[in-house]
């Protein structure tokens, strides 16, 4: 285990959406700290500050949405790990995300056990 605790970095504009799917994640990753966004732009800013290991975005949100952050962060690492979390489920919306390189989708309402095995299949060793 490194010394460096995992950060997640969420970004919504909703503080409920955020503490929620804060919520889940602390069941399982007890030690995980949080950067929290409620915007786009804030997300892309906080990402370029912290290197967090995993991102959580919603699509809609002002200013930039998730599909315009997930470019703006892929710009800053092309390795980043974003994670779309959005009741938006378009596949067109969806197809966007992925292209701009998201690397997997949430629906909302979320389903616990999802954010679980999102988290299991990407940090995997972490």
């Amino acid at each position: 285990m490194s010394d460096k605790a995992l950060q997640i970095l969420i970004s919504d504009d909703s503080i409920l959406a955020r503490k929620q799917l804060k919520d889940v994640i602390i069941k399982q990753l007890p030690d995980v700290q949080f950067v929290e966004a409620a915007n786009g732009q804030e997300a892309i800013d906080k990402f370029k500050e912290t290197k967090p290991d995993m991102v959580f975005l919603d699509i809609v949100m002002p200013i930039k949405d998730g599909i315009e952050a997930t470019k703006g962060i892929m710009e800053i690492d092309n390795k980043a790990d974003i994670i779309i979390v959005s009741s938006v489920g378009t596949k067109m919306q969806l197809k966007s995300a992925i292209e701009a390189g998201a690397r997997d989708f949430i629906q909302k309402p979320m389903n616990p056990s999802q954010v679980i095995s999102v988290l299991e299949s990407h940090l995997g060793g972490k």
